[in-house]
């Protein structure tokens, strides 16, 4: 091995001394992977009510108009870069025009925000708003 070290030279011998540190380390701790799996995502709970499960993206309709509906409610929604990571994940499902709003999100003002885009495009009394705001535990 003294030879090949000496045939490449201090790059080689930095790079044999990296490959075998390297080999030597151990696996960084797997502690943050234990608390994700721990913890559920704050959205799980909201999941599971029943008004959310009744308004799930399975009851969304396959008409033109619904799916049109959804679709321009949801760009505005991702096109608002203001709004948080949950708040451009908010379920949004239309079934014969009412579109039903759910999620949770950190605050009301954003909880009121995504609310207005939706009835900015279907009309203000063809939205319920669902969306849950996070507790700050």
């Amino acid at each position: 091995m003294t030879h090949k070290i000496a045939q490449f030279g201090a790059f080689g011998a930095l790079l044999l001394t990296s490959a075998l540190v390297a080999a030597q380390t151990p696996p960084p701790s797997s502690d943050r992977a234990n608390s994700s799996q721990t913890t559920s995502p704050e959205n799980t709970r909201a999941n599971r009510e029943p008004s959310n499960r009744d308004r799930s993206a399975d009851k969304q309709s396959n008409a033109r108009s619904d799916v049109d509906l959804t679709a321009r409610i949801r760009r505005s929604v991702m096109d608002d870069k203001s709004l948080s990571t949950n708040g451009h994940n908010v379920k949004i499902v239309t079934d014969n025009g009412t579109v039903t709003l759910s999620g949770v999100v950190p605050s009301d003002a954003e909880k009121r925000e995504i609310e207005k885009k939706a009835a900015e495009v279907a009309g203000r009394d063809r939205v319920t708003n669902n969306i849950r705001v996070a507790s700050k535990d």
